[in-house]
């Protein structure tokens, strides 16, 4: 199947499709919209006399679904099939300008990456014409949608439908080809398994310069081999997914806990029934501060107008309004709110740029206080060392980056926080269950390179993705944390010191990490981690010039 098989009309926008703009909120809102209400100070759960009241919203009659989410007015309509075409032939022009000899990268403005590249200059794959949603099927509940899409622009594309995608990734900037080819979770992954388990099909620019459609059916080796591979195999450039009917609301219940083994334990539980204390749970992540304070944030979605919701996207910090001495605590958020909640402080790190100082937040420009924002002071930071020269005018030690998500067994979490919170003053962390889809079960048509003896002996045949070689059925937990350390944390002298002790400590967990951040791992540590021969056995056949780096050279190397 080529590109242009799918150059066709969507079947619920008709050639109305083709067009793109950004309408004004109140245009064109389908009968799938549903309400939202106004803004609000702070979360239900705290004392009214003691915080802000409601601010300027509008009576419940007037309410629409440009009004889901504090502040937000943007619904996007999708492009079309003609208009993602455009954008294809400007992404193989570029290709075609890069040398032969030279490797293929984005020209990609943003990351969400934290991992340095080694400098180029050698110019990028074209892909500003690939950011955006092509069509949407309500009847048959799928997006098709560009690789270089945000997350931003994917839901405020299909809210006003009445839908999300499976996962939305916590983060605005986010792509949804990133998400597929890295590791995107979120509170939904316990339920709805991983970004790629919602693919239907994609279409990938490989090596060779061509354009490929894989699917479970069609090019498998490559739909398999592609989640985890970070581009090492190639560029998404159109996805189609499976979206969900979603409600207005998510009510949230802060539950607290004061020991590691009573967290794991609820978690188990609640992966299982899929709810607590009688009660239904969409969506579950926590926060764990200390080995005495944790808390499970159970998620519930909801059509019913609630007396109030709470703002966290200005003076408000949402995981601040977790902590509480004893049982649980409520709130409620618009559906749009809960999925951008830990967009606005960038989890907890805007308070390292003092963004979470009442006087200084009063005055941080609306509009700015995002991840994307944070995001480009760290690039500040590392052009002109200005972290470490603050440490060393203090008389202080520079400091190591400790930004990494890893993943244990439900078994082994306790095990892992009590050795991290004595290791380390970072805190706190983010804790998110991951259990992979049901129907990832039948994911076993194999193409000739997985089905070699050499990839099935490095787990082709037991795992359905296996990049990132986890089993279906176990019930896992995502851990994040975000930080740094003192470069003398430890008596090893070699850059990354303390991400190298929290690798070894994982790996003997039998746990992963994500590649997102850096690594530090030897070709052999790396290769019984993440796939073994597989990913060079599938680059030789879609990559066989290597026009692309490899995936330990990407993630390990900085290519």
């Amino acid at each position: 199947m080529t590109l242009r098989d799918h150059l066709r009309p969507s079947a619920l926008f008709g050639d109305s499709a083709l067009g793109t703009t950004t309408r004004s909120a109140t245009e064109g809102l389908s009968s799938a919209a549903v309400s939202g209400v106004s803004r609000v100070g702070s979360h239900i759960g705290v004392d009214p006399d003691v915080v802000p009241g409601p601010r300027g919203g509008l009576p419940p009659e007037e309410l629409t679904a440009a009004h889901w989410g504090n502040g937000s007015r943007r619904v996007i309509d999708p492009i079309g099939w003609f208009e993602h075409q455009k954008g294809i032939d400007e992404l193989q022009k570029s290709f075609d300008a890069i040398p032969s000899e030279a490797q293929v990268r984005l020209a990609k403005k943003t990351s969400n990456l934290f991992r340095s590249r080694t400098a180029t200059k050698t110019p990028g794959l074209n892909v500003e014409g690939l950011g955006r949603v092509i069509a949407v099927d309500t009847q048959a509940q799928t997006a098709d949608v560009q690789g270089m899409c945000t997350y931003e622009n994917l839901v405020d594309t299909l809210l006003p439908f009445g839908f999300a995608p499976y996962v939305v990734p916590e983060l605005k900037t986010i792509t949804l080809g990133g998400a597929i080819t890295g590791m995107g979770v979120e509170s939904s992954c316990f339920r709805n398994g991983l970004p790629h388990e919602s693919v239907i099909e994609m279409d990938i620019l490989t090596g060779t310069g061509d354009i490929v459609t894989c699917s479970p059916v069609e090019n498998v080796d490559l739909f398999r081999a592609y989640p985890n591979s970070y581009g090492s195999l190639g560029y998404a450039v159109r996805i189609k997914i499976k979206i969900e009917k979603i409600k207005p609301f998510v009510e949230l219940r802060h539950v607290r806990f004061h020991d590691l083994t009573s967290i794991a334990a609820a978690i188990d539980s609640i992966v299982s029934s899929h709810e607590y204390d009688g009660e239904n749970v969409d969506y579950l992540d926590g926060v764990v501060f200390s080995p005495t304070e944790g808390y499970l944030v159970l998620g519930r979605q909801s059509s019913d107008v609630p007396p109030r919701v709470s703002d966290y996207t200005r003076e408000h910090i949402y995981y601040r309004s977790l902590q509480h001495p004893e049982g649980t605590a409520r709130d409620t958020l618009t559906m749009h709110d809960y999925l951008w909640r830990w967009d606005t402080d960038w989890f907890w790190c805007s308070r390292a740029f003092g963004a979470q100082n009442p006087t200084i937040r009063r005055m941080w420009p609306d509009g700015l206080l995002r991840s994307s924002f944070y995001w480009k002071i760290v690039g500040a930071d590392k052009r002109w060392d200005l972290a470490d020269r603050i440490e060393a005018h203090h008389g202080r030690p520079a400091r190591e980056r400790v930004v990494q998500d890893v993943e244990v067994t439900t078994d082994k979490v306790p095990e892992f926080l009590e050795w991290f919170f004595q290791a380390s003053e970072i805190q706190p962390v983010w804790l998110c269950p991951i259990k992979l889809a049901e129907e990832s079960s039948s994911l076993t048509t194999r193409g000739n390179v997985l089905s070699s003896d050499v990839a099935l002996a490095d787990g082709a045949g037991s795992h359905p993705w296996p990049l990132y070689p986890l089993s279906v059925g176990d019930v896992w937990v995502n851990i994040g944390f975000w930080s740094s350390v003192p470069v003398d944390l430890t008596d090893d002298p070699q850059p990354g010191a303390f991400n190298r002790v929290i690798e070894r400590k994982i790996r003997d967990l039998g746990g992963h990490k994500s590649l997102y951040s850096e690594a530090f791992y030897s070709k052999e540590e790396f290769s019984a981690l993440y796939g073994g021969s597989i990913p060079e056995l599938v680059k030789n056949i879609y990559d066989p010039n290597h026009r692309f780096p490899g995936l330990f050279d990407k993630a390990v190397g900085g290519k």
